[in-house]
């Protein structure tokens, strides 16, 4: 493992069910449009050891970072790892050499459920997309 920067939560959240996937990370108050979220909190492995992760685990939060490391979201973890898919989302990542940053979209709703669209996963399209958006492609 490779030593991380702090990871911050810079608007509150609140983890509860979510109608898309298990648990969701909810606004606990407005969240303006365009303003970072936040860095989501992890620990960088390598490659080798996200495939290892990924072959043994059904549900994972990792995010590759180039074609040598990962943030592993699941390991020294905040509630941004909570943000589920959306083919519809409210946030965007942007993914910078050691860390995995959240942006708003747009004005996200007290209450509101965050969600971004994953891109391209390990899935390789074979994990059904509940997101219920009006153009869900229908797979992550």
């Amino acid at each position: 493992m490779i030593a991380t920067p702090p990871y911050r939560v810079l608007f509150p959240l609140r983890v509860a069910k979510s109608r898309i996937a298990g648990l969701g990370a909810y606004a606990q108050g407005v969240i303006p449009a365009r303003r970072k979220i936040g860095d989501l909190g992890g620990v960088i492995i390598t490659m080798k050891q996200a495939r290892a992760l990924i072959r043994n685990k059904k549900v994972i939060n990792l995010v590759e970072l180039d074609n040598d490391l990962a943030l592993n979201a699941s390991a020294n973890p905040n509630d941004i790892r909570f943000i589920n898919h959306s083919c519809a989302p409210n946030t965007y990542m942007r993914v910078l050499k050691n860390r995995v940053e959240f942006y708003s979209l747009r004005r996200i709703r007290k209450g509101e459920e965050l969600s971004c669209n994953y891109g391209e996963t390990h899935h390789e399209g074979t994990l059904p997309c509940r997101c219920g958006a009006a153009n869900c492609r229908g797979f992550i």
